[in-house]
């Protein structure tokens, strides 16, 4: 393998580490930088590279909320055998009953994109991935972020917390989440937009939206790896772990940059950057057609 192809990875990885979590479009900005820089591998191990690069960034999820999704608890750490706040399950097998909550709701907001997803994974793959319908989503998108930033200016959200979501709103939340099937639309765009619509803080939705993407993107990834067959050469091999590599450790910041800008700012520069980027692929994409057509 060259090293121009290595740098390529390299930087695939850091675009889908930084945009992967903020709610701009990670698929909108792979698409458009594969066509850039295109990566000198099989079409079908593409789409394998596309969705399996992820893992580094659900990676990042589980080390910095690791504290909070995990439910084990050593009995030693039990406080005067007060069993209140556990489930126990066997003398040693002790959880936390607040994180098990928490991870139920992350599955009953799963259900619908399991449920939706995996029979139109095919055909949303054939005929939803052009560039046109990719722009529309960002432009689309953007410009809702911006209406109901506008709308909920100056109002309490009624959800504080993502311990404050009740089983019925994470099921909503996960009904926003099947939007994103779409490409162009962003997952953590679509998550972040539905929770604020519903009544959730900025902080509440992204961390929450944060937690969806876990089980969605290992089971995205665990599909496109069976589909492809686990038939890898030593490049390819080489090529997943390198760029899971590289967008788990840009993920770790992309996530903290986030927590960190909402506390303080809105997401209108998010709308903002959508609908410009939005604006540039339809131009890229369409001058790319004229002048093909023309010779």
């Amino acid at each position: 393998m060259s090293v121009i192809e290595v740098l390529k990875v390299l930087v695939f990885g850091i675009v889908e580490g930084f945009t992967e979590w903020l709610p701009i479009s990670s698929t909108g900005h792979m698409i458009l930088l594969d066509d850039l820089i295109h990566l000198n591998v099989t079409d079908e191990f593409r789409e394998v590279f596309m969705v399996v690069i992820q893992l580094g960034a659900i990676l990042a999820v589980v080390l910095l909320y690791f504290k909070k999704l995990n439910p084990f608890v050593s009995p030693k750490n039990v406080r005067n055998r007060d069993m209140s706040g556990v489930w126990q399950f066997g003398p040693k097998l002790l959880v936390k009953k607040h994180t098990m909550i928490l991870w139920f709701k992350v599955v009953v907001a799963c259900l619908p994109a399991a449920v939706i997803g995996i029979p139109l994974d095919d055909w949303m793959e054939a005929h939803l991935r052009g560039s046109f319908v990719v722009a529309s989503m960002l432009i689309l998108y953007g410009i809702l972020f911006l209406v109901v930033e506008n709308r909920n200016y100056g109002q309490r959200p009624k959800v504080e917390r993502t311990g404050q979501i009740s089983f019925r709103l994470a099921l909503y939340i996960g009904l926003f989440q099947v939007l994103s099937l779409v490409p162009g639309t962003s997952r953590s765009g679509a998550t972040i937009l539905g929770a604020m619509i519903l009544g959730c803080s900025r902080s509440a939705a992204a961390e929450f939206s944060f937690f969806l993407g876990i089980p969605v993107m290992f089971g995205a990834s665990l599909l496109k790896l069976v589909k492809f067959g686990f038939h890898f050469t030593g490049a390819e091999i080489f090529i997943l772990l390198f760029g899971m590599v590289v967008a788990f450790l840009v993920s770790v910041y992309s996530i903290k940059f986030l927590m960190s800008y909402i506390r303080r700012n809105d997401f209108k520069l998010f709308g903002y950057y959508r609908i410009v980027l939005g604006v540039v692929v339809l131009l890229y994409f369409g001058i790319k057609a004229v002048m093909a057509f023309l010779g």
